[in-house]
């Protein structure tokens, strides 16, 4: 093959190489796009069923907002977006402020208890800053007896003693507890359909009644919540 032969195969070599060149790279630019198209297809996916144990959903930063789990793989408690252990054997959700830090939530449970009778609970809540619930939706199924209501409640300043804090835990153990119920209202164990004021100690001093019967009353208690006075319709 002479000089010129070769220089002709070389030439047409380096042509083949700019076409085989611009085919991967026409080929690349096609998968990424193809790639971009389908991830953007599936942070809008839908779904008729989604079995898992537990959902977390969380902020861009990663800043958890709200929790959904079963029994197992319940968490602790968050604060600042770090969590606290803290066992709770119910499945549920818990809500999560924008610090990451618990602010309420949703717990359940129930099965047959002792005997044969069932036992279980529902408390849906919703937290001061920092702090515990202020509101409460509250039931109770257990040895045979069963109280639902609505608690409103007092709770301390969760700047001054936020929960899991050693100031919190060493006042609650002295008996000086972060919260204090002020009303209740709902069903008693006995049946009975019930308003309950508290005072700031959290000792009931009046209380609007009616039985299962149809008895109504209202009752005025002392600080030792001793009945002092007491109107009924019949009176």
């Amino acid at each position: 093959m002479d000089k010129s032969s070769v220089e002709l195969e070389i030439l047409s070599l380096k042509k083949s190489q700019r076409r085989l060149t611009a085919y991967c790279f026409g080929v690349t630019l096609i998968a990424v796009a193809g790639f971009l198209m389908g991830a953007d297809f599936y942070h809008n996916a839908k779904f008729d069923v989604i079995d898992a144990q537990r959902i977390n959903i969380k902020e861009p930063d990663g800043t958890i907002r709200l929790t959904i789990s079963n029994r197992s793989l319940f968490p602790g408690a968050f604060i600042k977006n770090k969590e606290v252990k803290h066992p709770r054997p119910m499945a549920g959700m818990l809500f999560f402020n924008d610090e990451g830090t618990e602010n309420g939530g949703l717990i359940f449970n129930g099965s047959l208890g002792r005997g044969g009778k069932p036992s279980s609970g529902l408390s849906l809540t919703f937290d001061r800053y920092q702090q515990d619930q202020q509101l409460q939706l509250l039931g109770v199924d257990a040895d045979g007896k069963h109280f639902a209501g609505l608690s409103f409640n007092d709770v301390v300043d969760g700047l001054e003693r936020p929960v899991f804090s050693e100031k919190d835990t060493r006042l609650s153990e002295q008996g000086e507890y972060p919260i204090t119920k002020r009303v209740f209202l709902g069903k008693s164990a006995a049946r009975n359909s019930v308003l309950r004021l508290l005072d700031g100690d959290g000792r009931a001093r009046l209380e609007l009644k009616v039985t299962p019967d149809g008895q109504a009353e209202i009752a005025f208690l002392d600080e030792d919540g001793n009945v002092s006075k007491t109107i009924s319709g019949d009176d």
